[in-house]
């Protein structure tokens, strides 16, 4: 009970509902484009106000599993989802999501709020970092080489992966067209829960695993993802619920924006090319990373790591880390848009010729 009565939940006035309403929109169409589930921006943005960093975290996984049920049946419908492999990595991301649970617990009975705080903001930085700049450096060579007209194939570490046969083991899966050993899956589903639990986004380690380490299309492997975030996020907001950490109040104003942004995004990736997707994901990343590089100082003044710093200058550095969290928003939303209403054009020109053809006959 101790734990429980520590516990501060935001006061939602109307801007903050309207504001959580947008962002929950935004984060929706995110989710559908690059099914990272939007966490990433999420958990951030709620972190800006004033969301203790554990409760953002439960909270979002909370109002994870049913956007992401929704997306992935829409992107299921366009044969982009791999539901068994979905389904087998949620089974193992459960097992990271009880350990990474425990794990924010333990930080914040030993640290208080401002330890969680910290915590998902350091590994929001170097997450980011890794993940994001591997992301848009593979968009920019894929780009390069034209590789997004040819057909999908797996790169050398994939291909090694699916080439080891061990007895008893090995499932097949339709979007790598191959069987691969789970026990190659099972720690790449613990580890993407495990941050899923930390962060409340496992798409980052989720996604890239699918593309460079099984060998799935960027595209089947967002999908594919929406499954695992549905299979994950329905445990784990449970685990976090049990102690008292989630906030249904944010769980349902996020997923009321959400549900509508979700589907407009997962139709625009049948609309653009590959590498689209992974310039998105890329660029976005790479700005929440700055976003949550500029907040350290202020955690680790409140922590007593560092010298104190000023009034002026904490208040600088949070106005600066809240512009830039919306500057993350707007380059997400304009970029997913922007490459609809352009997926949709070139795909009307591309068949134009062929409807004249049909009413000349």
């Amino acid at each position: 009970m101790e734990v429980l009565e520590a516990i501060n939940f935001i006061d939602l006035t109307w801007t903050n509902v309207i504001s959580l309403l947008i962002v929950g929109f935004i984060a929706g169409m995110v989710s559908g484009f690059i099914g990272s589930g939007g966490a990433f921006v999420l958990t951030p943005a709620m972190m800006s106000f004033g969301v203790p960093g554990i409760v953002a975290v439960a909270s979002n996984m909370a109002h994870k599993f049913p956007k992401a049920l929704v997306a992935a049946i829409k992107r299921n419908k366009y044969g982009q989802v791999d539901v068994k492999l979905g389904i087998i990595m949620g089974i193992f991301a459960e097992a990271g999501v009880l350990v990474g649970k425990n794990f924010m617990v333990d930080i914040r009975n030993a640290f208080g709020t401002v330890g969680t705080d910290l915590y998902v903001s350091a590994i929001f930085v170097v997450v980011l970092a890794v993940v994001g700049g591997f992301v848009m450096r593979d968009a920019i060579r894929g780009k390069k080489k034209g590789q997004i007209e040819e057909k999908h194939e797996a790169g050398k570490l994939a291909k090694w992966v699916q080439s080891i046969h061990i007895p008893g083991t090995m499932v097949y899966f339709k979007s790598l067209d191959a069987k691969v050993s789970l026990l190659f899956v099972a720690p790449l589903g613990f580890a993407t829960g495990l941050l899923a639990a930390s962060i409340a986004v496992g798409g980052f380690i989720g996604v890239p695993a699918m593309i460079y380490v099984l060998g799935a299309p960027a595209v089947m492997a967002t999908a594919t993802e929406l499954v695992v975030a549905f299979v994950m996020g329905m445990g784990g907001s449970m685990l976090y619920a049990f102690d008292g950490f989630v906030d249904i109040r944010l769980a349902m104003i996020i997923l009321a924006g959400s549900l509508f942004g979700v589907q407009i995004g997962a139709i625009g990736t049948t609309y653009v090319k590959e590498y689209v997707v992974k310039y998105v994901m890329g660029a976005i990343m790479l700005i929440v990373l700055l976003s949550r590089l500029i907040k350290l100082p202020v955690y680790l003044d409140q922590m007593g790591f560092i010298a104190p710093l000023s009034a002026g200058l904490t208040s600088v550095l949070n106005y600066v880390s809240f512009i830039t969290l919306i500057l993350a928003l707007v380059v997400g939303a304009g970029a997913i848009l922007v490459a609809l209403i352009k997926g949709i054009a070139e795909h009307k020109a591309q068949h134009a010729p062929l409807l004249d053809k049909g009413a000349a006959d």
